[in-house]
């Protein structure tokens, strides 16, 4: 478990600097380079995921609380939501227009959705802890970055695209999910 909230720390703290701490992030770019600067960041994202894989698999499930039964369900949907608002994220997208963070939207959605079907302690660390950060994140890069600037949205044929490619995704998703995080789905 240890690991697993290693990892977690370590994702928040790095992704959290440019936000919280531009001065720093400033500071230690000029003084090692642009290209090093990336490339630790990189290699600091990298390990965080690596103790966020070793810690889980490594932390055998013990019940916290009991899932509502139509919490599986309920976290099917809400994936598909997630998988859009990620892809939004990277292209003109209707949903800009409502939601400054796509991308922090949607992994704080991924979150929401897995602890409704899950009730264990490795499970409320993970998706608890990346969740409150994806919302911390927020709101620091509002603070920083200021008044928002809408982007125009795109024609309603390409929001129906999207959505087409997000259920592909997330039925790719569904079926590879017990092999990248050992869990196996069911609906009950």
């Amino acid at each position: 478990m240890a690991m697993l909230i290693v990892g977690i720390v370590l994702w928040s703290a790095v992704h959290l600097v440019p936000a919280l701490a531009p001065g720093f992030k400033q500071a230690l770019a000029a003084r090692l380079g642009a290209r090093p600067w990336k490339g630790l960041f990189a290699l600091a994202i990298v390990a965080s995921l690596a103790l966020i894989i070793i810690g889980w698999r490594s932390t055998p499930p013990h019940a916290i609380y009991q899932p509502p039964v139509w919490g599986r369900w309920a976290a099917i949907g809400l994936m598909v939501v997630s998988i859009y608002l990620f892809g939004a994220a990277q292209r003109p997208a209707m949903i800009k227009r409502v939601l400054r963070h796509p991308q922090l939207t949607g992994l704080a959605v991924w979150s929401g959705a897995h602890l409704l079907a899950n009730g264990d302690h490795r499970s409320l660390v993970l998706f608890g802890g990346l969740g409150i950060w994806a919302i911390v994140e927020m709101f620091a890069i509002n603070r920083r970055d200021g008044a928002w600037i809408k982007s125009e949205s795109p024609p309603l044929s390409r929001e129906l695209i999207a959505l087409v490619i997000s259920l592909a995704v997330f039925g790719l998703l569904f079926w590879a999910h017990p092999w990248f995080t050992g869990v196996m789905l069911r609906s009950g």
